[in-house]
């Protein structure tokens, strides 16, 4: 097959954590090497000048919601893996809160079969942890794992008998699969829709303390140390929670974290006057909150960043903002979004992308996430200065739920490539 040279690129490379200039010749889909210095291209290649912008491995986004089955009017298969492809993320990781819920292998199978027709991108199923994610009793984990379910996961819904849970976490340990858990402590979290504190009692808003995702988290910490299990906390979002995430991670437990982008970008007060395309779930948090994850995933300590796209249709969000539903969709606009970070010097581009690439690909034990010679050729070329207005209007998802409409951003994907077959181009 016909070879492809990028050269003359800005390399981004979150293994050895440089920013150097180079190129990258792709054959067969997979990186056949890595040139530090612009060199001579083979005379078989086709050629293609990055112009000194930044190529990097593709964003591998875990957490994302398609609502197939069941509400395609919000999101397809399709408008998602196109809005993937424009915001640079070339596998999406799926989550199985759709209706009916991805928890037999019939609906998985439907799922694979569906994504694979429509979508451009690497598209990994998650299944449910329980049954339609009640939390009263395991799913097939086995048979959803062989039928190719990357992870188990109940999403938003935390499975409050600990009984089930600690089973659930042993029999995904025997099958060396990985749970994901959203740590919110439920009786606490139950009807609130703002982090407590001053913001949310001038507004009015039912606020749930800091500590539930601290609370949650102890208890998921201690079934661990009891089960041995894999086991990822899809979202830490406040300073409280840290300091139990630290001391499990150096007591050796097989845990990870990650964070949604808008809890990395925004805070509380973003929410003004009720605006409800920031009503998330966990809720916004504090400022100081916001400072202290943002190190804490320079520092690595939280491991992922994650677009958390959950699409809602403008009905569910033209709602006063306590019955609204939760959720905003990201996936156009996770990297520039993430990018401020950069640009705010709180984060460089390697790191940023050992977040956005290669620690979700270790998670999920891909060969992705990397620029090494033998890595599958899912890459990103982006200009990280270039200025821009969002309209949502423009977006490729058919949900236009982004808290970011109409704000000023920098960073443009200017191509996308999955095994070496350019997907996007600006």
């Amino acid at each position: 097959m016909t070879k492809l040279y990028l050269r003359n690129a800005r390399l981004i490379d979150p293994v050895a954590l440089t920013d150097c200039r180079g190129g990258i010749l792709i054959q067969n889909g997979h990186i056949e090497e890595v040139y530090e210095d612009d060199v001579t291209p083979p005379k078989d290649a086709n050629l293609i000048d990055c112009d000194g912008m930044c190529l990097a491995p593709g964003i591998v986004d875990i957490g994302v919601k398609v609502s197939e089955p069941g509400e395609r009017h919000k999101e397809s298969f399709r408008s998602a893996g196109r809005a993937a492809a424009a915001g640079g993320i070339t596998t999406i990781v799926t989550r199985p809160d759709t209706l009916p819920a991805i928890d037999t292998p019939e609906t998985l199978e439907f799922v694979e079969r569906r994504a694979q027709q429509d979508a451009p991108v690497h598209v990994l199923p998650m299944a449910a942890l329980t049954k339609g994610r009640d939390g009263r009793e395991m799913t097939e984990i086995g048979f959803l794992k062989d039928l190719g379910a990357v992870a188990f996961t109940d999403c938003d819904r935390v499975v409050t008998n600990t009984k089930v849970f600690s089973r659930a976490l042993t029999y995904a340990r025997s099958l060396d699969a990985l749970v994901i858990a959203h740590v919110q402590e439920p009786n606490l979290s139950d009807g609130a829709v703002a982090t407590s504190g001053k913001f949310a009692s001038l507004r009015g808003l039912p606020g749930v303390s800091p500590m539930a995702e601290r609370m949650a988290l102890d208890r998921d910490i201690s079934l661990l140390e009891m089960t041995g299990a894999r086991y990822h906390a899809d979202q830490i979002t406040t300073a409280r929670a840290l300091p139990a995430l630290e001391r499990a991670k150096r007591n050796g437990l097989q845990i990870t974290a990650g964070i949604g982008i808008h809890h990395l970008t925004l805070n509380e007060l973003d929410v003004a006057d009720y605006r409800t395309f920031f009503k998330l779930k966990p809720p916004l948090r504090s400022e100081e909150d916001r400072n202290a994850v943002v190190q804490a995933v320079a520092d690595g300590l939280i491991d992922i960043i994650s677009s958390m796209h959950t699409p809602q249709d403008e009905e569910s969000k033209r709602l006063p903002f306590e019955e609204a539903a939760s959720g905003a969709v990201a996936l156009e606009t996770l990297l520039p979004a993430a990018l401020r970070l950069y640009h705010a010097e709180q984060i460089d581009l390697p790191r940023l992308f050992r977040a956005l690439s290669l620690n979700p690909s270790k998670l999920l034990r891909r060969a992705s996430g990397r620029l090494q010679p033998g890595a599958p050729a899912d890459l990103v070329l982006f200009d990280p200065d270039a200025p821009f207005q969002l309209d949502r209007s423009q977006l490729a998802s058919k949900s236009k739920n982004t808290p970011f409409d109409g704000a000023r951003m920098q960073g443009k994907v200017l191509g996308t490539w999955v095994d070496g077959t350019r997907i996007w181009k600006a």
